[in-house]
């Protein structure tokens, strides 16, 4: 099964975005299903304030279990972590024209008016899947590359 197929199969049991992208490589990043599920479950939506989008949370937090961090003395894993937030985050942005998770839906999801208009415009159907494909895309070709 690809991270994609993965990642669409639970956002459209009704995950989060940032569970199904994180869930989608937890499996070879050490972590279990629940675990990732747990881990994932409060980004979603920007946070459920439409700030950075949670697909992207998902795959930065695949990222960082990849190359982030774990030594205080292991500057290079900060350097080449920050390296890779950034490189995702212009990725996703270039692709989508932003990483806000309120500018790309043109809502938001942290008012009421907002959730009734991304539902009624079947944005979390229609649009947010694209989200989650783009950013497991991006960040396999990212766990490639550094």
């Amino acid at each position: 099964m690809t991270h994609i197929y993965k990642a669409q199969k639970l956002f459209e049991q009704k995950y989060h975005c940032s569970q199904a992208v994180l869930v989608a490589f937890a499996d070879e990043l050490g972590l279990t299903e629940r675990q990732a599920l747990k881990i994932g479950g409060c980004f979603g939506g920007g946070m459920c304030k439409g700030e950075v989008c949670g697909a992207c949370t998902g795959a930065l937090m695949v990222l960082g279990l990849k190359y982030g961090q774990c030594e205080i003395d292991d500057l290079d894993s900060r350097l080449r972590t920050n390296d890779v937030t950034v490189r995702f985050l212009e990725l996703f942005r270039d692709e989508n024209g932003s990483y806000i998770c309120k500018e790309l839906l043109g809502c938001d999801l942290a008012t009421p008016e907002g959730k009734a208009y991304a539902k009624t415009h079947h944005l979390f159907t229609e649009f947010c899947p694209q989200m989650v494909v783009s950013a497991v895309k991006i960040a396999e070709q990212l766990l490639n590359v550094y």
